[in-house]
């Protein structure tokens, strides 16, 4: 087991830095770094709601509860990416104005698959349903509707352990990108809904080995890299894959150490910055509410992240191989 109850951020200077950033970063790190008390980290994760970039969203929502003036649509300023930002802000899942567009994503993009799509076609996406998934999760919107949601990504898990929006056009082998956005959906509904448990959770076991098979980024017939995005530093990650993404799953989950990891953990740890910090590499195209951080500038959000996932690799690695 890991035992980052343990451990604190190695440089008190750069958990410093962290703690001066915005509210969805400090209590993250008051959490997962500084160790910091139950109440503490509650009563920072509150501010979410009422100041820095939370409370700058927030107040951007139309009366009729959505953002950007569509559901999915336009790229990133939609209710649908605008909720995945709070999300990962940690907004409280209590929090009303999430409650109804979450409710409205659910209303207005159900498709008679079981699935979930924004777009004109009657069949589901794979991966829009993943993401919706972990929404409505999150902000405890179940029921019903969410029971036929993962009873539908569970019929849509393919073969090899993936899933793969393409599916239904032709594609044999699962994409990265599906994946880790239905492995959080799951993950989150494992952690809400006792229902279908023992399904769930395998599902999710089939689909980490997937990644493992991958070593997270490398091509399981050639041993090359399969896309060099995926070792890029992003934040947000959008409906994209990311090596960080995926460590900072595996380590969501606990996970034991296998050695297929070594090499997607080593390749985060030659990102860091004589600083100790990790930069923002890239941002995805699209319009957005408000720059988070700079490109080519230290990241906190990476930093915060990148240092959870070594604490948690430290914690799981065996003490003979440290």
């Amino acid at each position: 087991m890991p035992r980052a109850k343990q451990k604190q951020a190695e440089d008190p200077a750069v958990l410093a830095w962290l703690l001066e950033g915005d509210p969805a970063i400090r209590w993250q790190a008051l959490r997962d770094l500084a160790l910091a008390g139950r109440v503490e980290v509650e009563r920072e994760r509150g501010q979410v709601e009422h100041s820095g970039w939370g409370a700058r969203l927030l107040s951007l929502q139309a009366r009729e509860g959505t953002w950007g003036s569509g559901l999915y649509n336009p790229k990133w300023t939609s209710t649908f990416y605008t909720l995945l930002l709070l999300r990962d802000f940690g907004l409280a899942p209590a929090s009303a104005a999430a409650i109804k567009a979450c409710s409205l994503l659910l209303e207005r993009g159900l498709r008679p698959d079981g699935g979930v799509n924004y777009g004109p076609a009657a069949r589901s996406e794979t991966c829009v349903t993943g993401m919706a998934l972990s929404l409505a999760c999150y902000f405890e919107q179940l029921g019903g509707r969410v029971d036929g949601i993962v009873g539908h990504l569970l019929e849509q898990q393919m073969s090899d352990g993936g899933w793969n929006c393409r599916r239904a056009r032709g594609a044999t082998h699962s994409s990265v990108h599906t994946t880790i956005s239905v492995l959080e959906g799951l993950r989150l509904y494992e952690l809400a809904c006792t229902k279908q448990r023992a399904k769930v959770r395998a599902a999710q076991e089939r689909a980490r080995e997937f990644l493992l098979v991958h070593r997270l980024f490398r091509s399981h017939r050639t041993g090359r890299i399969m896309k060099s995005e995926f070792t890029r530093l992003v934040f947000p990650p959008r409906w994209h894959y990311d090596i960080l993404r995926a460590l900072d799953h595996f380590r969501s989950v606990s996970a034991s150490f296998d050695p297929r990891l070594e090499e997607a953990v080593e390749f985060l740890k030659s990102k860091r910055a004589a600083d100790g910090r990790w930069p923002l590499e890239y941002a995805y195209r699209g319009e957005s509410h408000f720059q988070l951080e700079r490109v080519g500038a230290a990241s906190r959000w990476n930093t915060l992240r990148a240092l959870r996932v070594l604490a948690w690799w430290e914690g799981v690695v065996p003490a003979s191989d440290r």
